[in-house]
């Protein structure tokens, strides 16, 4: 069964791969934007990257391992489709970067133990058949004192549910948005952990986009639009903001956030 979902995840994604503009691609917004949240959080507790080797798992497009590059890390670009471990080596050559690429399963990654200082993973636990597999393999392969850092979409939140049945053609069937509760289990993995949750009032975004600007769910990856046109979204996301930041003071708010940002310390 688990190789099946990921023969599905590599030819849904070297798919989309072939469609990837990278002159499109503004590697800075992803991190930097304000309707980047989750990477803001991860850079904070992240820390100086120079001279740090990073692996970037289910590197995608290429964004976040260019990104690091870009600030001194020195990065491993991995991903099970090989179109878009392609697709991240031309926009680092785009960008005036270096990288290496790699295509790794992400539960049994070919590398030694005790290899990187920092392992990054954005939007790709829900893809596996077993992200508590992966995040043991982000331990293994950690140096003592490196960090794990990863992003996720979380599975209790009724809104993000409609769009995901909606948004079929942008999604793979077999997606598991993950449960709040595996921060459990990398606590139980890892020296340290930090967490917090994005997106709650701040979803109004995506109700905005489909029943005001009737934007098709399945022609637009709303996840990707909230960072392309973040520049006019940002002074009503950060009103928003103000009140996620007053919601997740209330109890069991947090997971009903749409997404997960965890970083943990060996």
């Amino acid at each position: 069964m688990g190789e099946e979902i990921f023969a599905k995840e590599r030819q849904f994604h070297d798919q989309w791969a072939s469609t990837i503009d990278i002159d499109g691609i503004n590697v800075k917004d992803y991190f930097e934007a304000c309707t980047a949240p989750e990477n803001r959080f991860i850079l904070r507790h992240l820390g100086d990257v120079r001279g740090k080797k990073l692996l970037d798992l289910g590197c995608g497009a290429g964004e976040n391992s260019v990104y690091f590059a870009k600030r001194g890390a020195l990065c491993v670009a991995s991903d099970y489709s090989p179109g878009m471990v392609e697709v991240a080596m031309q926009l680092a050559e785009a960008n005036g970067v270096k990288i290496e690429g790699r295509t790794m399963n992400a539960i049994a990654l070919d590398c030694p133990d005790n290899t990187f200082d920092i392992v990054y993973a954005a939007n790709l636990l829900h893809h596996l058949p077993n992200p508590h597999a992966a995040i043991k393999e982000m331990h293994r392969v950690l140096k003592p004192g490196g960090k794990a850092c990863f992003w996720d979409p979380l599975k209790h939140n009724p809104i993000i549910n409609v769009y995901r049945r909606i948004a079929t053609s942008v999604r793979t069937e077999d997606e598991t948005p993950l449960d709040i509760n595996i921060v459990n289990f990398v606590e139980s993995q890892f020296a340290k952990t930090t967490y917090d949750t994005f997106w709650l009032a701040t979803l109004w975004i995506f109700l905005q986009f489909y029943l005001i600007e009737k934007v098709d769910p399945n022609k637009e990856r709303y996840w990707k639009k909230i960072i392309i046109e973040q520049a006019r979204l940002q002074p009503q996301y950060r009103r928003l903001e103000k009140l996620d930041l007053i919601l997740k003071q209330l109890p069991l708010m947090k997971r009903f956030a749409w997404n997960l940002a965890v970083v943990a310390m060996k």
